[in-house]
């Protein structure tokens, strides 16, 4: 989110989580932006901050200035790492062949940080902070998992239910379908994924 009309629009959606990207160029915003949507999602939902390969430097100072929740991390961060500042955290995996979709969620599930809320699934390249748009293949996401997945990618109100069925994910992760433009949301496109997401359970389904 970059926008306090968009954050307000999530909100009375009733979503659980909002994200601010500190990474990349096309969705992130400056440390004053990001402490007054901050204020605006305090005690209404999750606020998590997206960043990748950032110093810890980096990171501390801007939880001195944002009231974050959770963090989230998209570069080659170790797990110690993202475990050092004292929040939860979500780890982005580059999702390539089955195989190495396992071996990797194998490999998080066992660094023994207790505080590593999930892996988030996406298909952006590793040198990407991810946004992109992008499907992948959910056949390649074994049913047996021994950590929460966030589903990303790709998702839209057109897919988001087949997703939620077929994966069955902690939650889903939606940045370009629900835009107009980089960084700028439509209020139509968000109603109708949240729409999609509680028809599935409400039909009872997954």
């Amino acid at each position: 989110m970059t926008r306090p009309h968009d954050v307000e629009c999530a909100l009375a959606l009733g979503v659980d989580e909002i994200g601010l990207v500190f990474a990349g160029q096309r969705r992130n915003i400056d440390l004053d932006t990001a402490r007054k949507l901050a204020e605006m999602v305090h005690d209404r939902a999750q606020l998590t901050g997206l960043f990748m390969n950032h110093s810890a430097a980096a990171v501390t100072d801007v939880l001195a200035q944002v009231k974050l929740d959770r963090l989230q991390f998209h570069g080659n961060e170790r797990a110690d790492f993202c475990a050092a500042f004292g929040r939860p955290w979500i780890k982005a995996v580059a999702v390539g062949t089955d195989a190495e979709l396992g071996r990797c969620m194998r490999q998080w599930a066992d660094c023994g940080q207790q505080r590593l809320l999930a892996l988030l699934l996406d298909a952006h390249a590793g040198d990407q902070a991810g946004g992109s748009g992008e499907a992948f293949d959910w056949s390649m996401i074994p049913p047996q998992r021994p950590l929460p997945i966030y589903l990303a990618g790709g998702l839209s109100a057109a897919n988001v239910a087949a997703a939620i069925r077929q994966v069955r994910p902690e939650t889903v992760d939606v940045s370009t379908g629900i835009e107009t433009s980089p960084g700028h949301k439509c209020p139509d496109k968000m109603q109708a994924f949240v729409n999609e997401v509680n028809h599935v359970f409400e039909s009872g389904q997954p």
